[in-house]
């Protein structure tokens, strides 16, 4: 618990001395960024130590707060978050020192890394924090610092707009969580975690207050509107932090919350796995649409929370059905995919980001032939692509193969779940997965080829070049990272067992027999995957030494006749992805604007397509509009005399005073 302190004080010096500094940018961002590096490398070593002996380790102190005590602990459940949180916290660290240093005001650095080191902090204290009270706290801390961050480019509407959406979403979800905790509290008479006792009578209503509320913060469907508008908002190495890793505390607080529930119902399964597919599918179909390369990425951050998602529904199915490996086989795919999503969706958001360095835009259709021009960033976004759509031996694959298994161990065992549920449940799943895998495949094809292949299509594009040492780098530890991952699969795990431990209630059966068929399965496709890379190596330096005495010439691929190419050959990114959509038109519904060329010679036509949000425009766009009409009407509340607000507030108190004796 010292080490994790000790990054907490880091991390919390650094973000006071960054702001201090602010007059001097070299300075705060020595301050900001090697002090979230140092800090995050403390906690990860503090996460890894949990996670290696299975211990939990616990500070309590008194505060004079009312129905509890200042609660910090960490548990193997904690340490499975902690550890993205610190990887991609110093990564991001290392990007944002160059990212920052060339795009920033001075004046704007020490602010800007302030709330970055407040934001890493306050994640780390939630998947800490064991009173509900100071969970709260650590909770709001997180959503305001990461408010911040959203309006770094404040002076542009959009980013007003979306820091709007993102903090009403947060607030909405926080309500949520209140009553969430109000209710175990009132059942507890405190509201430290281990007093925590809820009736089976209440345990439904919890279960749902903890699905909205996290929901919203993980981006499930339909609660994920302000997603696609704050991280493409956000700096992206900030992007890469929230999506990456803070909005998995969703995840991590649905799964915590579960553990204060004692009897699991199978309908809490089947609403998981049915959001999970849910939000893989119509996840990976917007992103599909996208022409914003950040945006896209935000909408691929709904998919895989999807993933997630479905993974912990067949965990809770097993634990309902009482069926040890699908529980096991579910919990830890869903557990890994929080890691292995941290990792490559990290690698593309700060690939992203080096291409609007380079580019000056995020307008994937104004891209092009950008390999030639930035080779380590083509090639590390070309490993998080193939991540995210879970090709082998990369770490994506790895997480959904254990999700895979899960569902279709409940086949094994037909006396328990019977035909008519298990077959449904593996159609639905295994389906699901497949066809959310295709499409991503589909979708980064697209991004992938239309910025980095074929030839320029904009002028920004021609003038790209490849980023600083220090964006270099943070890009080859996350593309290295999940390379190592898929090619050590068998030993994950063993790694995350000692988390199964949290989540199981007592006398459930023992799961061995599923960490026997995990290490099996995982170990045959590491050793093919592993004979594939030796015998791709070993061609590799055949072919180098029958040409080494050759005289090897370089020319351009045939090109059916043409000389000179130019980017009007080639697909755009809505004309790829147009006959996909047409599919799922009825889902998207996309609006089309068509200018077709007019008389014997016209003299211009245009084309554009545009995929809206339904759930935004349908479902939250009325939200908003009548919360701010009803805010307008009682504006007048707020007239700027002080004395009102303190009367305000007496009378408040003095009401709940009445209500509470009454």
């Amino acid at each position: 618990m010292w080490l994790l302190i000790a990054g907490l004080l880091v991390l919390s010096t650094g973000a006071l001395l960054s702001l201090v500094c602010s007059r001097f940018p070299r300075l705060a961002s020595v301050w900001g960024g090697g002090s979230a590096m140092v800090g995050s490398v403390l906690a990860l070593a503090a996460a890894v130590q949990v996670l290696a002996t299975g211990q939990v380790v616990r500070l309590t102190l008194p505060w004079p707060v009312p129905l509890g005590r200042l609660a910090l602990e960490m548990d193997p459940l904690s340490a499975a978050f902690l550890l993205p949180i610190a990887c991609v916290v110093a990564v991001a660290a290392l990007y944002g020192l160059g990212y920052w240093h060339a795009s920033r005001a001075p004046t704007a650095l020490g602010r800007g890394w302030f709330f970055f080191n407040l934001l890493a902090a306050s994640m780390m204290l939630v998947v800490s924090a064991r009173n509900g009270l100071l969970f709260l706290v650590c909770w709001e801390s997180m959503s305001l610092a990461s408010f911040f961050l959203v309006l770094t480019d404040h002076d542009q509407a959009a980013v007003r707009r979306a820091g709007w959406i993102y903090l009403t979403a947060m607030h909405l979800g926080t309500a949520c969580l209140f009553l969430l905790f109000l209710l175990l509290g009132r059942e507890s008479g405190s509201l430290d975690f281990e007093q925590f006792v809820c009736p089976s009578g209440l345990s439904s209503a919890v279960f749902l207050l903890a699905v909205i509320g996290f929901g919203t913060k993980a981006g499930m469907i339909p609660l994920h509107v302000w997603l696609p508008e704050a991280h493409p908002a956000a700096p992206s190495h900030v992007s890469a932090v929230m999506s990456g890793v803070m909005i998995k505390t969703g995840i991590y607080g649905l799964l915590r919350t579960v553990t204060f529930l004692s009897d699991v119902p199978s309908w809490w399964g089947w609403t998981l796995v049915s959001i999970g597919v849910v939000s893989g599918i119509l996840g990976v179909l917007f992103a599909l649409a996208q022409h914003d390369l950040k945006r896209l990425l935000a909408y691929h951050s709904v998919e895989n929370i999807g993933i997630i998602a479905l993974g912990l529904g067949v965990g809770l199915l097993g634990l309902a059905y009482r069926l040890p490996a699908m529980a096991l086989l579910g919990f830890i795919g869903a557990l890994l995919h929080v890691l292995n999503h941290a990792l490559f969706k990290s690698l593309l958001f700060l690939g992203a980001g080096a291409v609007q360095h380079s580019a000056g835009t995020r307008d994937i259709d104004r891209l092009g032939g950008l390999w030639k021009k930035m080779p380590v960033t083509g090639a590390t976004f070309l490993v998080g692509a193939c991540a995210i759509s879970g090709l082998p031996p990369l770490n994506g694959f790895v997480s959904e193969l254990l999700i895979y298994a899960g569902v279709l161990t409940s086949l094994a065992d037909p006396c328990v779940l019977g035909g008519r549920i298990s077959v449904p449940l593996c159609v639905f799943v295994v389906g699901g997965l497949a066809l959310i895998g295709g499409l991503a495949v589909a979708c980064f094809t697209k991004a992938f080829g239309c910025i980095f292949l074929g030839e320029p299509r904009s002028e920004e594009a021609a003038h790209g070049h490849e980023v600083g040492a220090c964006m270099r780098a943070a890009m080859l530890v996350l593309a290295v990272a999940c390379a190592a991952v898929g090619l050590t699969a068998p030993l994950w795990p063993l790694v995350y067992y000692p988390v199964l431990q949290c989540l199981v209630p007592a006398g459930f059966p023992d799961s061995k027999a599923g960490l026997d068929l995990a290490w099996k399965m995982l170990a045959f496709v590491c050793g093919v995957c592993w004979l594939g890379l030796v015998a791709a190596g070993l061609l590799a330096g055949l072919r180098h030494r029958l040409l080494v005495q050759r005289p090897v010439d370089h020319g351009p691929t045939w090109d059916c006749g043409y000389l000179a190419p130019t980017a009007r050959m080639q697909y755009t990114a809505a004309s790829f992805a147009s006959p996909l959509l047409l599919l799922f038109r009825l889902l998207l519904r996309p609006r089309v604007h068509v200018h077709p060329p007019l008389g014997p010679f016209p003299d211009r036509a245009s084309f554009a397509s545009h995929t809206p949000d339904v759930f935004h425009d349908l479902l939250f766009q009325p939200v908003f509009s009548a919360l701010a009409w009803g805010a307008s009407k009682l504006r007048w509340l707020q007239n700027g005399r002080i004395q009102l607000y303190v009367l305000y507030i007496a009378v408040t108190i003095l009401v709940l005073f009445i209500w509470k004796l009454g």
